[in-house]
């Protein structure tokens, strides 16, 4: 076979496996779109998110602006949702406050997945000393509740915030909200690492990776070309949820005072000031606790219907 012959067979092989990546994505997408708790909770995650985004242009007064004779109105038409305290527009809040917990969720997890399948990848493959005590580590940080390792991270921060020369310091001045994201990060990377760890040990010992070894690949090129496609479908369920758990943990910190710093709008906060009004001010806390529930169940419901369509145990795109 010549070299132009070689060429060719190359590039039919690459478009037939193109072809067969495109048709598997498409039976994904229809077995996700016939999944029913699935696509509720995707229309949900979508209508959350476009709410967040487009928040500048859908929320009628600033989030920040105070009407002193509006004080704890109750939902209207000039106020859909009531005002708190401060006659401030509690639906406006709600929209920027999507976009706050949906930011730190998804930065957070964003960071906790790089590291943690980068980690989980290397020492899967590896295997030896280092997979030992780097395991250990994450098993002992898994020790910890998610909640109270997350407040000990803010603790930290919150002493190096007060060096004014220090790095972190310019970066929470310019990114309030860095705090939170690192420590929800930091607890989010022992979950990522272990579960790629444990897709890597599997996948590992079949048949593509020992040809691959075979042809002579590096280490490299066999878990990140060859190795990390194949468990993409676990990982992405495992984000879809960790998002979920990142915001309702960041609401948590903010309920305590430790997430998003006031004035800024957060859910958690809102929870927190509006439980010492529920007597008369009922919706100050109803309407942030209903915003939480809605996402975080939507993601929820998400998750489950990407596990179902994308388990091969299921064979549902076979």
């Amino acid at each position: 076979m010549n070299l132009k012959d070689e060429t060719m067979t190359q590039t039919e092989a690459s478009s037939e496996q193109q072809k067969s990546s495109e048709s598997l994505t498409s039976l994904a997408a229809g077995a996700l779109l016939r999944h029913r708790s699935g696509m509720v909770g995707l229309v949900i995650t979508i209508i959350i998110i476009f709410m967040a985004i487009a928040a500048p242009k859908l929320k009628p007064y600033n989030e920040l602006e105070m009407h002193a004779e509006d004080r704890f109105h109750a939902p209207s038409g000039d106020y859909y949702f009531g005002t708190d305290e401060f006659g401030r527009d509690i639906y406006s809040r709600i929209l920027i406050g999507a976009r706050n917990s949906l930011s730190v969720g998804v930065v957070s997890i964003a960071i906790a997945s790089i590291i943690g399948v980068t980690v989980g990848l290397i020492t899967g493959y590896e295997s030896g000393i280092i997979d030992t005590l780097v395991m250990r580590f994450f098993d002992a940080l898994l020790a910890f509740p998610a909640i109270l390792l997350a407040i000990v991270i803010m603790a930290v921060m919150g002493t190096r915030r007060s060096d004014t020369n220090s790095f972190l310091s310019a970066i929470n001045t310019t990114l309030p909200a860095f705090p939170a994201m690192l420590a929800i990060a930091v607890v989010n990377i022992p979950a990522f690492a272990r579960l790629t760890r444990a897709s890597v040990l599997t996948e590992k010992e079949k048949e593509y990776v020992e040809a691959s070894r075979a042809l002579g690949a590096k280490p490299a090129r066999t878990i990140f070309s060859e190795i990390l496609p194949n468990v993409m479908a676990t990982l992405l369920v495992q984000v879809t949820v960790s998002i979920a758990g990142a915001i309702l943990l960041e609401s948590a910190l903010s309920f305590l005072g430790l997430g998003i710093p006031l004035p800024a709008p957060s859910w958690g906060s809102m929870l927190s000031i509006g439980r010492g009004y529920m007597p008369f001010a009922p919706w100050y806390s109803i309407f942030p606790g209903l915003a939480i529930t809605f996402l975080v169940m939507g993601l929820y419901l998400l998750g489950d219907g990407l596990r179902d369509v994308l388990d091969p145990r299921r064979q549902k795109l076979v």
